[in-house]
């Protein structure tokens, strides 16, 4: 994989990274879920395992109308797991709780963005 390859989707993944944390700060989950592949999966310890952008969507709306919001992530890490796929780990707090980002998949697009393949996060309060 040449270097200009793995910056293009580095980059790829820190833009669709902040678009989605811009969307979850302004209360938008249906652009949350836009960021998520349409057969995406997301495992969201202790809440379940939810399959698909719609599903995903259902579970990011029930936290923004809980009140949860200002989702800050501590020192992500992105490694490139292959051509068009990165891994994002990190820390994470928000207004009502904080956890741990254990992979984020994020899948380069035709179009050269990245959307979310896999979500695998905990959450405590």
């Amino acid at each position: 994989m040449r270097p200009s390859d793995i910056n293009e989707l580095i980059t790829a993944a820190e833009e669709a990274n902040m678009r989605w944390k811009e969307a979850f700060n302004a209360g938008d989950a249906k652009r949350c879920a836009f960021l998520y592949e349409k057969s995406a999966t997301m495992r969201a310890e202790p809440f379940g395992i939810f399959k698909g952008r719609d599903a995903i969507q259902a579970f990011w709306q029930t936290l923004i109308d809980q009140g949860f919001s200002d989702v800050e992530y501590m020192e992500p890490k992105i490694e490139v797991q292959d051509a068009s796929t990165a891994i994002l780990t990190t820390d994470w707090t928000m207004n009502k709780a904080y956890g741990q980002i254990h992979r984020e998949v994020w899948a380069l697009q035709e179009d050269g963005t990245a959307k979310f393949r896999e979500d695998v996060f905990e959450a405590h309060e």
